[in-house]
């Protein structure tokens, strides 16, 4: 019998189990190690953070849920892997050994490389559901007493999506409340132009993206680096293609949203041939790691290089569909393992998105996520918000039900489909 250790149960993770139940069947042990028991859908903390939402809305017990499916859960969380001994020890001391662990722990987010930077200092994050609740009472200041706004991604982030969609439905919630004609908005992104996010664009993502900034009446910086961020200022350089400052900006903040940089994990930073510097875990085409074979990983926590040379660091998103055909082609190659096969099936990497602007917002599909691409499309309007409220409802349930079947790929052909029916009309309303 074979034990395989799951560690992370956030969107990767928690499919990640689900599917190697699937296809392992009852005569092998699952045991998922997370921090905590409670599973939260990251991509509704923009609604939360402005109070379209609340917890008990975006999260799931997944204790129940693992008990019926037959998953052990160890909600200490790890404080190190030991891949020689092949155990992960936990953080009240105790371990647990495996035969195959699957790593999809999501990122360390590394506010403190920037001075001022994050929800202890001087700006919110949408990055985690405590940060958008944190965020709620400073949105509902700002509505009280309006003042400048700035929304954005750091030098480093590799995430670009979640700040353009909080920038939109902060936008939104701010005309609901009739306050938006006194708060100046401006977005400041390391990407080297808007709607690069990460992935040199996808269809044409940068005049969508620059078209809503304009419409919404916010002002854009790109090739931003936050060099510091003080109480009611943000010190930000521009830099030109030459890598010189070509503009110097302090921007005055009522209230700011920025996204941070990601690196790998505390349990596995410096651990040798199994990650990067940067502490994110390098994997071959199979998901599996060249140094430590019985070990795959999944999602942001695994190593990608950058698309291309940009003026200020930007790194390479891995969205909801990829990180799902990561799961896919895991569980085949751990179920071959276990079978004495050898591994044989790569994941696709390719990226559909939906971005919400509160009332509209544009999606993409980009097959594969890398350039050059097969399917390069994006597209806008009304149908993109009613789609991701769907997409969060659909989702859950599937979290909640512990159902093992893949989701994102039929998105993106829904995707594809109703993007074509202009003539479909859908509320304002995120619910």
């Amino acid at each position: 019998m074979a034990h395989v250790v799951v560690l992370g149960a956030g969107l990767g993770g928690t499919i990640m189990a689900y599917e190697l139940r699937e296809r392992l069947g009852k005569g092998h042990e699952i045991s998922v190690v997370n921090r905590g028991s409670r599973f939260a859908f990251v991509p509704s903390n923009p609604w939360v953070a402005v109070g379209w939402r609340d917890r008990a809305a975006v999260e799931a017990d997944l204790a129940p849920v693992f008990a019926r499916r037959d998953i052990a859960l160890h909600p200490q969380g790890a404080e190190r892997i030991d891949p020689a001994a092949r155990q992960v020890v936990l953080t009240d001391g105790s371990t647990v050994d495996y035969d195959y662990l699957v790593i999809a722990t999501g990122p360390e987010l590394a506010f403190d490389e920037i001075e001022g930077l994050g929800p202890e200092a001087h700006t919110h994050s949408v990055c985690q559901v405590d940060h958008a609740l944190d965020a709620r009472p400073a949105v509902e200041a700002l509505i009280a007493a309006p003042g400048p706004v700035i929304v954005g991604a750091v030098q480093g982030a590799s995430c670009f999506g979640p700040a353009y969609e909080f920038a939109f439905i902060l936008d939104k919630a701010l005309r609901d409340a009739k306050v938006r004609d006194r708060v100046p908005m401006t977005f400041v992104t390391s990407e080297p132009y808007i709607g690069h996010l990460g992935l040199d664009g996808v269809g044409d993502t940068k005049g969508l993206l620059e078209s809503a900034l304009r419409q919404h009446h916010i002002k854009w910086i790109c090739s931003a680096r936050v060099d510091r961020v003080e109480a009611d200022t943000m010190h930000v350089s521009e830099i030109g293609a030459d890598g010189e400052v070509k503009a110097s900006h302090a921007l005055p903040q009522a209230f700011s949203m920025m996204l941070p940089a990601f690196r790998g994990v505390s349990a596995l930073r410096g651990i040798e041939g199994l990650t990067n510097p940067r502490g994110f875990v390098l994997i071959d085409k199979y998901q599996r790691n060249p140094a430590y074979p019985e070990i795959f990983a999944i999602g942001v926590c695994v190593a990608i290089p950058p698309v291309g040379k940009s003026p200020v660091p930007v790194g390479v998103p891995k969205t909801g569909f990829m990180i799902e055909s990561m799961v896919t082609a895991t569980a085949h190659n751990i179920a071959r393992l276990v079978a004495g096969q050898k591994p044989d099936a790569q994941a696709t990497w390719n990226a559909v998105c939906l971005a919400d602007f509160g009332d509209r917002g544009v999606a993409f599909v980009a097959q594969p996520q890398i350039p050059p691409r097969n399917v390069n499309w994006a597209s806008e309007g009304r149908w993109v918000h009613a789609a991701k409220i769907a997409f969060e409802k659909y989702f859950l349930h599937k979290v909640r039900s512990g159902n093992p079947e893949p989701f994102y790929e039929n998105l993106a052909l829904q995707a594809l489909g109703i993007g074509k029916l202009k003539e479909i009309r859908f509320t304002d309303s995120p619910s």
